[in-house]
Formats: structure tokens, sequence, C-alpha cells
């Protein structure tokens, strides 16, 4: 039966892939600097015997072709690039590149990749189809990877039906998982504001354009564009984060400048709204003697998961964890560059348990203390090949 014979392969291949994590763990790469890692990959293909290509620079395409008919083709997606984090020490297996870690898990996410590529090309006789491995480049930093991937034809030649993806979760128990279909991860563009007045003497306010009371009235006002102007039923977030008006007890400063996140879940509003920001903001500064550069910055795309790849998926999910161990997800503020390829092509993208509380592992993600339970990769690369082969039709 399906479900014994891959449990069983990913027994076989768990330590290994274990191997290929804590390798990946102790050397990260930042994002479109992933050398190493590509390379890493790559020796792992060869020595499997898939075919693969060069995408995106550092980016990695493999297939697997089943050898049974079937024209069908579906996607699976991990990304490869650490964040700028200092690791905490005393880790066995801790980064040995100063400042750089895998603080979202994205060297779970490519070791697991590699350890479902060992089930399948192994079980490449049972099944029909191709199945197109996509290591990206690039997940954390604008304008991601999937949006090159895409641009130089990753979704073509052969087009994939579908895309699966996973992404760990800490706030989920290791043996979980979590499933959400329709819309599930925000969009998310990046604020950058200027708010130019007049400084000088904070005792003569009259002779002075205060960018800072300024900033004030519109920090305050832009906060409408959510409270009023957004549909209740579309989630919508706007955040500032840094604010820097180099002033002092007595000093009103020539200008103040803004750092922030705009997210939401709706193209078409999501656009109106940046058009609304900027007219709000300028407004505001002009009618107070000020100028005011505003400046979005787009990023991602919202993610959606399509209603059947993912109802499927999550049923394939049961059938291999059992009904108690598939968990519903709510929607998720945060955003990823998987998004692009949910805008491009049906999609799902669903949540690995990683936490395990009892044993102190539940650190968030890019945080200096993020872990995994290891345990947790078992669960990873025998579900995904699950999925893929029932995906493909295998019973």
């Amino acid at each position: 039966m399906l479900k014994e014979k891959i449990r069983q392969l990913a027994e076989d291949f768990f330590e290994e892939t274990v191997g290929f994590r804590r390798h990946l763990h102790q050397h990260p790469e930042l994002s479109f600097e992933e050398y190493e890692t590509s390379a890493f990959v790559k020796q792992q293909l060869d020595s499997l015997g898939i075919s693969y290509e060069r995408m995106a620079n550092t980016g990695v395409v493999g297939l697997i072709q089943g050898e049974k008919p079937s024209s069908t083709v579906l996607a699976l997606r991990a990304d490869m690039d650490a964040l700028p984090i200092q690791e905490v020490d005393g880790r066995r297996y801790g980064s040995q590149n100063v400042g750089v870690m895998h603080a979202c898990g994205h060297d779970v996410h490519t070791s697991s990749l590699l350890g479902v590529a060992s089930i399948l090309q192994s079980l490449k006789s049972e099944f029909g189809g191709t199945i197109k491995l996509i290591f990206q480049p690039g997940e954390e930093r604008l304008p991601g990877g999937a949006s090159i991937m895409i641009k130089e034809g990753v979704l073509e030649n052969p087009t994939p039906t579908g895309i699966i993806g996973q992404h760990v979760m800490p706030f989920i128990e290791t043996g979980k998982v979590g499933f959400r279909a329709g819309k599930y991860m925000a969009s998310c563009d990046e604020l950058f504001m200027t708010v130019k007045g007049k400084g000088g003497h904070g005792a003569h306010p009259h002779q002075n354009i205060d960018p800072i009371a300024i900033t004030a009235q519109i920090i305050t006002a832009l906060q409408q564009i959510v409270s009023r102007n957004a549909d209740p039923r579309i989630p919508t977030v706007l955040s500032w984060g840094k604010i820097v008006g180099n002033g002092a007890t007595n000093i009103i400063p020539d200008e103040v400048y803004l750092e922030g996140t705009f997210r939401t879940f709706d193209e078409k509003w999501r656009s109106e709204a940046h058009k609304q920001m900027v007219k709000m903001a300028a407004g505001i500064a002009e009618s107070m003697g000020a100028i005011c550069d505003f400046e979005v910055r787009k990023g991602y795309p919202f993610l959606i998961n399509e209603e059947r790849l993912t109802t499927s998926s999550r049923t394939f999910a049961v059938e291999y964890l059992g009904e108690e161990n598939v968990v519903e997800l709510d929607i998720w503020p945060a955003a990823e560059d998987f998004s692009y390829y949910s805008q491009e092509t049906n999609a799902c993208f669903y949540r690995l348990g990683t936490g395990n509380k009892a044993a102190g592992i539940s650190s968030a993600v890019h945080t200096p203390t993020f872990d995994i339970d290891e345990n947790a990769l078992k669960v990873s690369i025998g579900l995904m090949s699950y999925i893929t082969l029932r995906q493909l039709g295998e019973k």
C-alpha cells in the first residue's frame, strides 16, 4: 500500500535528511547569494540521477519523470535563503557564518525537498507524470526569487497543473500540519515617507514649520484608510516601524523620516489604497506648509490557496497523518513570495508543525533562538511525497 511504503521510505531517508538540514543550517547564505547551497543541492540531485537546470542565478529546477504513462505535471517548491540574524551560541549545528542564520526554516524546506526527491526518485517506476522540483533563491528579499523564476519560465516546459509548498510553523507541534483553502497570506508593501518642514528653536514654533507635529497628523489620518476606506471584509494593516526626527528638547528638525508596511488581501483594493495614502499624506502636509515625499515600494501579492488542490491535499494529509493531526489555519498577515506562484497557477501552501514545547522548542521564526524539532523532517518528507503521488493519481 502506498501509505505504508512511503512511511517506510521516510524512515529510511530520515537520518540523511537530518544531515542535509544540519549542513545547510551551518552554512546559511543570504538572499540571492546561495552559491554553496545551490552547489549542495545540485550535488544531491546528481547522486540521485535527477536532471536539473539553473534558474535565477542560484536557483535549481529538477525533474523526476514517472515511468508510467501520464501527462500530469506537479511542482514542489522550497526556498533556500537565510536571514541577517546572529544565532544564539552553543548549538552543535549552529551557523558558522557570522551574522547569518536560517531563522525562517528554509534549511528545513530545502532539506525536506531533497528528502522528497529521494523518495519519489526511488518510486518513479510506480507512478506516471512529471514532478518539478523548484529550489528557489531570495524569498526574503524584494523582488522575491519566485517572481524572477516565473519570468525565466519556471512554470513552463513543462507547465505544472499546480504547485505545492510548505513552511515551518513553530506554534504547531511536531507531528501536525495546517491547511487553509482560499486567501491565506497578505500582500506586503514597504512604505517610505519624508515630511519636510522648516526647523528652528522649540521656543518659537510660530517661526517654523514643524514636521513632527505634521507627521503626527499624517500618521493618525492614514489610519482612516484602514478604518474608513477599506471594506471591513478585507483585512488591512498599516503599521509604521521607524520614525526619525533628529531634533532635540528645544530644536524642531527640518524633516521627519518614516518607514512602514501596508498589508491586505485584495489586489484591487491594494492598488487603490496606495493612491489614497499618497494623496492624503501629501494633502495634509501641503495644508500645513510642508512637503511630503511618499514612496510605496510594492512587494509580494497576497497568497491564495486554490480550493480544489488545497482541499484534496488536506484530505491526503488526513489519510497519512490522521484527522487529529491536521489543523485548520486562520489567515496570516505575514507575506511570502510563494504568493507569486499562487497568482499564476493552482497553489497549495501548507504549514509543517516544528514545535515541541516540552523540549523548549517554541521560538518564533526570524529570531536568534529559532529551532525545530527535527522529528518534523520525517513528517515533512513523507507527507509531501504522499500528497504528490496522490495528486498524480496513485492510490
